[in-house]
Formats: structure tokens, sequence, C-alpha cells
């Protein structure tokens, strides 16, 4: 009797974007973070690479830690970068931030956010999704409710960092 197993390889979220543009997407983290290492900047650009292919998989019910918010902003501010990534997945994703709120933080959010991560084929690189001012400290001010990247949520993004 042979037995076979299914090894899953998870995807890599680099590809999604040109090498050239995630070092130019990478550097704008590094410029709102100039503290931050090369390496935990460009981890957090390859998280929010995942988020906006999950989101853009399974919309609804998803909101990004404020660390890999970090990283989708800057995703956004290249703004043709961040067109041909979303038309090339099949739907925009859209960024509706809220004003920050701990009262508000619901840990399972993040939790079936990374279920979505992991379902769309991707790792999730657990130490980027940390609630709020537990994780990896960045410029990022912006807090999300469950339905952001669906177009179900409002509010305005808060200009103050914590750096």
């Amino acid at each position: 009797m042979t037995i076979t197993h299914e090894v899953s390889v998870a995807r890599d979220a680099r590809p999604l974007i040109t090498a050239d543009e995630f070092d130019g997407v990478t550097a704008t983290v590094l410029d709102a973070n100039p503290k931050m290492a090369q390496a935990d900047a460009e981890r957090i650009v390859e998280e929010a690479l995942k988020f906006v292919a999950a989101a853009a998989a399974r919309p609804g019910g998803m909101r990004p830690s404020r660390t890999v918010d970090e990283g989708w902003h800057a995703l956004i501010l290249h703004t043709r970068v961040y067109e041909r990534l979303c038309t090339s997945l099949g739907r925009f994703v859209h960024h509706i931030p809220e004003r920050p709120d701990p009262t508000r933080h619901d840990p399972s959010a993040l939790d079936r956010t990374q279920a979505n991560i992991v379902a769309a084929g991707f790792s999730v690189d657990r130490t980027l999704w940390l609630a709020p001012l537990k994780g990896m400290p960045v410029a990022a001010g912006c807090e999300h409710s469950q339905n952001c990247g669906d177009g179900e949520c409002s509010g305005n993004c808060r200009d103050d960092h914590p750096n």
C-alpha cells in the first residue's frame, strides 16, 4: 500500500506586485517609520499584500491589525500599484478607516481575518496581528471595523502618530 501526503505550500505574496513596486512601497513604510528595520518594513508590506488579496477573495468581516494597516496605507499611496493590484485580484478593496477606540477592539475580527488569509492560500506572520499597542510600533493611527474592505464601514483616519 502506498500512502501519499499532500503538502500544502503557502502562496508567496510578493509576486502580486513587481520587485520595484515592492521596494517602493517598503520605502514608504520606512519613510513613515524611520527607526524601523528594512526587514520589518518588508514583512509589513508582504502581510498587507496578503490582507488585500484575502479581502478581494473573501469580502466582509475582515480588518487589518494596526501594523498591517501601515503596509496597506503605503500600498494605497502608490495609487497605480494599488489599482493594478486590485485589478489583478478581481476586486477593488476600499480602505475605510475609523478613529482608534480601544473599547471597540474585537480580537475575534483579527482571528477571522487571519483565517481568511490562510484560506486564500497564504501563511500568516502572527507577530504582525497583535492587538493595538502590543504589536510592532508603527505610525499608522487608524482602526477599522470588521467590515472594512467591503464598503460597509465609515469614519475618519487620525493623523497623530504614536511614534
